[in-house]
């Protein structure tokens, strides 16, 4: 994540002129009061999913893996949580004084959030891959992918994406000082090694590791396409040629390996995928300029742009976090008559 969102208010690039001033108050003002919403909904549709799933069993890795996506996108958005909130706390609040410093709370659990949204990433791309791989050579991968084996991935992904944003991790900490003229002591964030630790960040974790999961993402999500035209192309085909080709007791054509409930669950992933790509693209496109265009960044001349970017960028995490359910509710009928009974159990309840 750009390293931009680590500015603090005071120390955000001020607007050189009117397009400018336009741009940061639309950043500043409309952001700060929608990310609240977008975390409060997020919070709540990931605690169903995960209810969900787990009343439906986790029988199979596809499960096993959205489980797995819910929870890192749970902790994402409650880590994230005091960045939003932070934000629109200063923005209504004008306090002359504050107990702690107002970065303390904006950003002190801003890189345990992103190493938890890179434990979201690395699990949407397993999904990808992993469902990319049983459509495309079923044979081989079909029983590759256990149950076992997906969850002691899960768990090697967490290890994975800690280790890997460790120098972030260890910048940011709390520190105290005392104001000779009042005599009070308060807390502040303290930033050790900031601009080592963020090259070595910029290097792996903004550069190759991001690029790779995209490009990763983007293949698995054009071969699971390309599939389900296949499979579309053949049941419309086994329809108007010969009513017969079809299994009536597995709905599964017999020239086509893909069911409708396989094809159902392969639509879903591919949704989940492309809401990721479209989620990260305003990263890519804000890494890809800052490469091409070293002003694009803090303390350039494009400073401000890379601020706002960086906002957008955040956002769209949120977003990305918390608008699953629609999917799972849409092309899961298993998922949406659990999710049926839960609430007619609820408002039975509250009757």
């Amino acid at each position: 994540m750009n390293e931009s969102l680590e500015l603090s208010l005071t120390q955000a690039p001020a607007p050189a002129h009117g397009r400018h001033m336009v741009e940061f108050i639309i950043t500043t003002t409309m952001l700060s009061y929608i990310r609240p919403a977008i975390i409060c909904f997020g919070l709540a549709t990931n605690v169903i999913n995960i209810v969900v799933f787990l009343k439906a069993g986790a029988n199979d890795n596809v499960t096993v893996l959205l489980i797995a996506l819910a929870c890192s996108d749970l902790v994402f958005l409650a880590l994230i949580s005091t960045h939003a909130f932070g934000f629109l706390l200063i923005f209504l609040v004008k306090l002359k004084r504050w107990a702690v410093h107002p970065d303390l709370l904006v950003f002190l659990l801003l890189w345990p959030a992103n190493t938890a949204y890179d434990i979201s990433s690395f699990n949407a791309v397993s999904l990808g891959v992993m469902r990319c791989a049983c459509v495309a050579m079923p044979l081989r991968f079909k029983l590759v992918f256990t149950k076992s084996r997906t969850i002691k991935w899960s768990l090697f992904l967490v290890v994975l994406a800690v280790l890997l944003r460790i120098p972030m991790l260890t910048i940011n900490r709390v520190a105290w000082r005392t104001d000779p003229a009042t005599n009070r002591t308060s807390a502040y964030l303290l930033s050790v090694n900031k601009v080592a630790m963020t090259r070595f960040n910029d290097i792996l974790n903004r550069g190759i590791i991001q690029y790779l999961a995209y490009i990763i993402m983007l293949t698995s999500v054009f071969v699971l396409s390309f599939k389900l035209y296949q499979a579309s192309k053949m049941r419309q085909s086994c329809t108007t040629k010969s009513p017969q080709a079809f299994d009536q007791t597995s709905d599964k054509p017999v020239t086509q390996g893909m069911s409708a409930r396989d094809m159902q669950v392969v639509k879903s992933t591919v949704l989940v995928c492309a809401i990721f790509i479209l989620a990260q693209l305003p990263y890519i496109v804000t890494s890809t300029i800052r490469l091409i265009n070293p002003e694009f960044d803090d303390g350039k001349a494009h400073a401000q742009l890379g601020y706002i970017s960086a906002q957008v960028s955040l956002t769209f995490y949120q977003l990305n976090a918390s608008i699953n359910i629609f999917v799972y509710y849409h092309y899961n009928s298993k998922y949406r008559s659990i999710l049926r009974s839960l609430l007619f159990a609820k408002c039975t309840q509250q009757q």
